[in-house]
């Protein structure tokens, strides 16, 4: 098997719920050594809502880590973890800026204490700005970065997205980031720096040209439902057995091959609907049309006429769908693999896939301080006595 590419990389995780935590399984996936930090006796959120238990997500999650226990609300425990530190190529958290300062975790005393360390902190709003000392969740950011508020029917209140979208959008720029930054540090011996994410960013990062159409003209990007303003045909239909199926036909030359095998090729000609332009001035129209069409047929039918067609179109699909569906398990999006308490898991592969040095899941979720004597023993040295007098004071 080839090598890991961060293999040697050691990465310490003082962070919970969502995305600083899920950056650094992304380290983990290819190579990287986690040591994840939590609360003594209770562990992290994504456990469960029993202490120290493991939840399927927590499999998923703090998959390719090693599990700590350490208090830092206490001074003892924050005096552990900043003898820890430089032993560490990066460091992430996402607690508040005013959390960090008390602790003495903020990027100036850790930079100062570890310089060649990578420090990464996604906080709500960022080390910076107004609103820097502000909580957030995915929630929140979604409505912070504007993506809530476009999203949904036009005409009843926005909806947030049904997943942790921006969690794991700032995730992907976290776990970039860093790699980003151990190349500098490794190639340019430039030393380590502070990573400053704020969790709204991610999601601000994907508001297409709405800043760019606002600042030019005026308007304000608001809902269409699943429609796009500028590509049309884009949007989702009801079939003939009651399922809901997607299809993008904006362009011309897609629009075109729409029209012939919806047996209206017509339309691609006329005058209301041969532009993309023209298309969008008359979407109302048009849509009308394709609904009656695809209520004619079944959704798997739709996909696949389609599809022949070079078209893209997908049913919407359920989780139930994806677990059976053929595309998933063939690629290898999805991988199971052997769990100690729910057995055969199914769960998602490290991504993305590389030709030499793909991820690999070697561990899933590890049982609350499972390495305690691994980690505190190996790197800071601690004696049997001295694990034993913290564990007792409740530090570890």
């Amino acid at each position: 098997m080839s090598t890991l590419p961060l293999a040697g990389i050691r990465v310490l995780d003082l962070s919970t719920v969502l995305a600083a935590p899920v950056t650094v399984t992304f380290l983990g996936d290819f190579g990287a050594e986690v040591i994840k930090v939590e609360e003594p006796g209770t562990g992290d959120f994504t456990r469960g809502t029993a202490a120290g238990t493991r939840s399927p997500y927590w499999a998923q999650e703090a998959r390719n880590k090693k599990s700590i226990t350490l208090d830092l609300r206490t001074e003892a425990g924050r005096r552990i973890a900043r003898k820890l530190i430089p032993h560490f190529d990066v460091v992430i958290t996402n607690y508040r800026p005013p959390t960090l300062k008390r602790w003495g975790l903020d990027a100036e005393t850790l930079h100062e204490l570890s310089p060649h360390t990578v420090l990464v902190y996604v906080t709500g709003y960022g080390l910076t700005g107004p609103y820097s000392d502000r909580g957030s969740f995915d929630r929140i950011a979604s409505a912070f970065a504007g993506l809530t508020y476009v999203t949904g029917d036009e005409d009843r209140p926005p909806v947030r997205s049904g997943y942790s979208t921006i969690d794991y959008m700032a995730a992907y720029l976290g776990a970039f980031s860093v790699v980003t930054a151990l190349y500098h540090r490794d190639t340019a011996d430039g030393g380590g720096q502070v990573i400053d994410l704020a969790l709204y960013e991610a999601g601000f990062r994907a508001s297409e040209d709405a800043l760019t159409t606002y600042a030019t003209t005026g308007r304000v990007r608001e809902r269409l439902g699943n429609r796009n303003p500028q590509i049309v045909p884009a949007s989702d239909f009801t079939t003939r057995d009651g399922r809901r199926v997607s299809i993008h036909a904006g362009t011309d030359a897609l629009f075109g091959r729409f029209a012939t095998v919806m047996g209206r090729p017509e339309l691609a000609e006329s005058p209301r609907y041969a532009t993309r332009a023209a298309r969008a001035e008359h979407a109302g129209d048009l849509y009308a049309t394709i609904a009656d069409w695809t209520a004619g047929l079944d959704a798997d039918d739709v996909t696949k006429l389609l599809s022949a067609a070079g078209i893209p179109a997908s049913p919407l699909m359920s989780i139930a769908d994806i677990a059976e569906d053929p595309h998933y398990r063939e690629r290898g999006t999805l991988v199971t693999v052997e769990d100690p308490d729910f057995g055969e898991l199914p769960m998602v592969s490290p991504l993305p896939r590389m030709s030499k040095t793909p991820g690999s899941i070697r561990s899933t979720g590890p049982a609350l301080g499972a390495h305690n004597a691994e980690v505190y023993r190996g790197v800071l040295g601690l004696g049997p006595d001295e694990l034993a007098a913290l564990a007792a004071d409740g530090v570890i």
